[in-house]
């Protein structure tokens, strides 16, 4: 799979760092969003639109899944989406009739007569879209357009509860607190009032599409195989991978979209960071005292010790 490249130029500066000190893994930690903030188109746009079309042509049924009862919510997100892009940003967005031309990237995006309104309005952003409706047993997945997942695979979720989709996540699967305090936000949450939370991960290379599935899941938790054969890997290769997610009700159908936003940098970033070694810290902290479940969902069990070690070192150096 092709991985996203950013030039030297465009990496300045880490635009989210939850990993120093202000959020703590493995919880739910919300916050409100401001709405003009709902989205964040930047430099690297056009190359995860690209990325997205190539993924849509080649493996369409990995990233795109929507019941068929989800039209309606599906049309008002994109109305919704493209709304907000050209109030928001009018230098990056255009309307013509009902395309929708988009700064640096070459195909307008038609938003009329759209047979997946949902897929449409993924490949106007550099966000994941999915959308949760409410049935009698919880909040269910009913459509998404997924084409950067971190360590999940929209085919297993797709369809299930929320407590169901959190099973592989260490303490927020079913009959957890954490399980019913989630099902509790969404069923309460104000249509005008979005949040957001944020999560990291570390991964080796700058690839975007990176599905996993249970079983995967499972057998590297047993296996705990590293992710970087020797140490001087751990500096050339490793990614910070962070997740911005944020969620947000649909005033008409009352359904939910959960945007997922993926930032990728280099962990060498930090050690040219105005901030790097704080930032080294704080990160370096966290993952000592991350417990082994949540090591091994993390997929870090095997590196932890060498991974704590060169942020040590990045926090000396600065």
């Amino acid at each position: 799979m092709a991985h996203l490249r950013r030039e030297p130029e465009l990496i300045e500066l880490l635009k989210h760092t939850p990993y120093d000190g202000s959020t703590r893994p493995f919880t739910i930690a919300l916050k409100p969003l401001d709405l003009r903030e709902w989205i964040e188109p930047d430099e690297t746009l056009a190359a995860y639109l690209d990325e997205k079309q190539r993924l849509y042509a080649a493996i369409p049924g990995k990233v795109f899944l929507a019941q068929d009862a989800t039209d309606g919510a599906q049309r008002e997100l994109l109305d919704l989406l493209v709304s907000h892009l050209l109030e928001h940003y009018p230098d990056i967005y255009r309307r013509e009739d009902t395309l929708i031309h988009i700064e640096g990237c070459p195909c307008p995006v038609e938003t009329g007569d759209a047979a997946a309104p949902l897929r449409a309005a993924s490949l106007l952003v550099p966000e994941d879209l999915i959308l949760m409706r409410r049935h009698e047993d919880g909040w269910r997945l009913v459509a998404g357009a997924l084409c950067f997942p971190s360590s999940w695979s929209l085919e297993e979720k797709f369809g299930r509860t929320l407590q169901d989709i959190h099973i592989p996540v260490p303490d927020f699967g079913p009959g957890t607190r954490t399980a019913s305090l989630i099902d509790r936000i969404f069923d309460n949450l104000p249509a005008d009032q979005p949040v957001q939370r944020f999560n990291w991960s570390l991964q080796a290379g700058g690839e975007l599409y990176m599905p996993f599935s249970q079983r995967q899941l499972v057998q590297r938790a047993s296996r705990r195989p590293s992710k970087f054969s020797r140490d001087d890997e751990i500096a050339a290769q490793a990614f910070i991978r962070v997740e911005r997610q944020t969620l947000r009700k649909l005033p008409r159908s009352g359904d939910i979209v959960f945007t997922i936003r993926i930032h990728l940098d280099p962990l060498s970033l930090l050690a040219k960071h105005s901030e790097g070694g704080r930032l080294a810290a704080s990160f370096a902290d966290q993952i000592e005292a991350l417990a082994p479940a949540q090591l091994e969902y993390k997929g870090l069990a095997a590196d932890r010790d060498r991974l704590v070690t060169i942020l040590r070192a990045i926090r000396n150096r600065a």
